[in-house]
């Protein structure tokens, strides 16, 4: 990403975030369509420490750009959460590549009803450093269970409206069935495991969604304060 932002590198305001910086990268970017697809995949360092878009850059700092990491098995990861619309059309067009034969998306969209109560938004929260670490397992292990080459998994926090993508799933792989066996678990096993909650507000109402229950290995045994056998 160097040679693209040279010669001249960005004007930055004084306090810009690393979201400014790439909103900034983004606008410049423009008609370099290969380039700029890459965006929504990458990571940011700041001075070799992981950032958020939150994080405020100062004179001297030493910004990476990282793509997608990979796992042991050779498949392409990317996950996170995000306070941003989730964008559908870009993440699955950047998880695709020639060796694909199939890549399977599940997009999770905020409906208007729930059991026939009318619903006007929805709120995600989240244990969000152990939701991120078991989001990044989880797509780890898709690739190494069922043999898929890429496995992209995004979910929103905040408030959502009716019509957005409250999860994106995106797997890809030489085979269709594997895809789909892949993109099934990954869904069913995040909705049990990872600690996120959801918040709806109905006409008439809020209540807290009631969640699926935890499978029994997680659940500590309440009478001797120990693990399940």
């Amino acid at each position: 990403m160097k040679d693209v932002l040279e010669p001249g590198g960005l004007d930055l305001p004084d306090g810009a975030t690393v979201g400014v910086m790439l909103a900034a990268l983004d606008a410049r970017l423009g008609k370099q369509a290969a380039v700029a697809q890459l965006l929504p995949r990458i990571a940011v360092s700041v001075n070799a420490e992981y950032a958020q878009a939150a994080q405020v850059l100062r004179e001297g700092d030493v910004v990476g750009l990282l793509p997608p990491v990979s796992g042991g098995n050779g498949s392409a990861i990317l996950t996170y959460l995000t306070p941003d619309p989730i964008q559908t059309e870009t993440l699955v067009l950047a998880a695709k590549q020639g060796s694909d034969g199939a890549v399977v998306v599940f997009d999770g969209i905020v409906r208007d009803n729930t059991r026939g109560r009318k619903t006007l938004y929805l709120d995600y929260e989240a244990y969000e450093e152990m939701a991120e670490k078991q989001m990044a397992e989880l797509a780890t292990e898709a690739g190494r269970q069922f043999g898929v080459r890429g496995v992209t998994i995004v979910h929103r926090l905040g408030r959502l409206i009716i019509g957005e993508t409250s999860v994106l799933i995106v797997v890809a792989s030489a085979h269709r069935a594997a895809a789909y066996e892949a993109s099934r678990w990954l869904i069913d096993t995040l909705k049990k495991t990872v600690p996120i909650w959801k918040k709806e507000t109905f006409v008439d109402g809020v209540v807290w969604a009631d969640g699926e229950p935890f499978p029994t290995e997680l659940v500590p045994n309440p009478e001797t304060g120990r693990d399940q056998p």
